[in-house]
């Protein structure tokens, strides 16, 4: 019988991270959850007691920055892997993970068999990324691409922008709804055309491509 991979999953809130246990699950043979805590605090003391191979962590936590538990894990052992899974795929973001020592980044609009696979592919050598993130980070090193050269951002009407702001912001849609007055059909329709006007095709890509082109920024 092979050694199961022990996985240490730190996320705040409840339901996102009942759903990356689950995504264990799916893989009971090969993965096996160390500890599900909510914060920093938390997660140093599992990081120190449970020895897990792999830290599945989001950024943004009650009491610090997931990126300050990628160094921490970094320090207690280079054998532990950082991923990221998070809603945050604007460039600051995404590289300060890298360089804190981040071997994957996944948007939290990533299906459970996603993260599962990811965290195999992570075990394996790999360094799973987020298609949008990848595509952004390969633009972004490439020589001889200006970033005047690049496309202009799409434009938005002031309703679009306003409901923008509010998804990026982490509003749920019928949230939305209710602080525009509006139906949560009409923000429907209104999300609808700012994914096409973004070309993207979830939340997750929505807010890092909002964030990218500075669209919207995370302190309007």
């Amino acid at each position: 019988m092979t050694n199961r991979r022990r996985i240490l999953i730190v996320e705040d809130d409840e339901p996102t991270r009942e759903r990356l246990v689950r995504a264990l699950s799916a893989h009971a043979d090969e993965l096996e959850l160390a500890a599900a805590v909510g914060t920093c605090r938390e997660a140093l003391l599992a990081l120190r007691r449970d020895a897990p191979e792999v830290l599945l962590v989001d950024l943004a936590l009650p009491d610090g920055n997931g990126i300050e538990l990628i160094r921490a894990a970094r320090a207690l052992s280079s054998d532990i892997l950082s991923m990221v899974v998070t809603v945050f795929g604007d460039e600051k973001s995404v590289l300060g993970a890298i360089e804190a020592g981040a071997r994957g980044y996944l948007l939290k609009d990533a299906t459970a068999e996603g993260v599962g696979t990811a965290i195999l592919q992570l075990l394996a050598g790999g360094s799973p990324i987020t298609p949008a993130i990848a595509q952004h980070l390969i633009l972004r090193f490439q020589e001889g691409v200006p970033h005047e050269a690049r496309a202009p951002g799409p434009v938005l009407s002031q309703r679009e922008h306003e409901v923008l702001e509010l998804v990026v912001k982490g509003f749920t849609f019928a949230e939305i709804a209710g602080l525009l007055a509006l139906s949560p059909h009409t923000v429907g329709t209104f999300v609808r055309r700012i994914y096409r006007k973004l070309e993207v095709r979830s939340r997750g890509e929505a807010v890092f491509e909002a964030l990218q082109l500075g669209i919207v920024k995370l302190d309007d």
